[in-house]
């Protein structure tokens, strides 16, 4: 189901359907990534207006497509600046996510200890992704923090899960390096 209409939307979804119809998550993710940079570096495939406004509290998530077919889902998230989100999981789908535009800083984390409802990370390096790069999750590999580097400039990024994510676990510092688990529902953002 196409939720929002634009340039290019046909090929748009086409592409990414093509890419699902692998065998396995690491197939279809590489698919996926490789075909979400070629769509991105597309000039007739052009976002509507909408994903480039910024929420003023928090990332914005608008639904693009959600397929019917194959159960994957596209959301364009707007990121004002500064903004970003708490180590997170991905409720164990695998993803996909390309920057569409502006700049994105990406730290994915490892769970290296749980204990007692606690949990410890430790980063795993920091990315600076810009238009038209992309790269994937897929569990046990999906804790990572998301955030616009920029002081004043929009950052809006295309993410592509497995199905519709409407939760995820949060990760929130309780002292000495542990962090205390919360579930968050997830809600989409208008689309005029």
């Amino acid at each position: 189901m196409l939720a929002l209409d634009f340039p290019g939307s046909r090929h748009f979804v086409d592409t990414l359907d093509a890419a699902v119809r692998n065998d396995c998550a690491t197939a279809i993710t590489d698919a996926l990534r490789n075909s979400l940079c070629r769509l991105i570096r597309d000039d007739n495939v052009r976002l509507p207006g909408c994903v480039y406004e910024a929420v003023d509290d928090h990332y914005a998530r608008r639904e693009i497509y959600r397929s019917d077919e194959f159960g994957y889902s596209v959301i364009a998230m707007t990121w004002g600046p500064g903004q970003g989100t708490a180590i997170h999981d991905h409720a164990g789908m695998w993803c996909v996510e390309g920057v569409w535009h502006g700049q994105i800083e990406v730290t994915p984390y490892e769970l290296v200890e749980q204990a007692e409802g606690r949990y410890r990370f430790e980063p795993r390096g920091t990315t600076l992704a810009g238009p038209g790069s992309a790269g994937s999750l897929i569990p046990p590999h999906e804790y990572h923090t998301i955030r616009n580097p920029s002081d004043d400039g929009v950052a809006v990024s295309l993410h592509i899960y497995r199905g519709s994510m409407t939760s995820c676990s949060v990760f929130k510092p309780v002292g000495d390096n542990w962090y205390g688990r919360d579930q968050r529902q997830l809600s989409l953002d208008r689309t005029h």
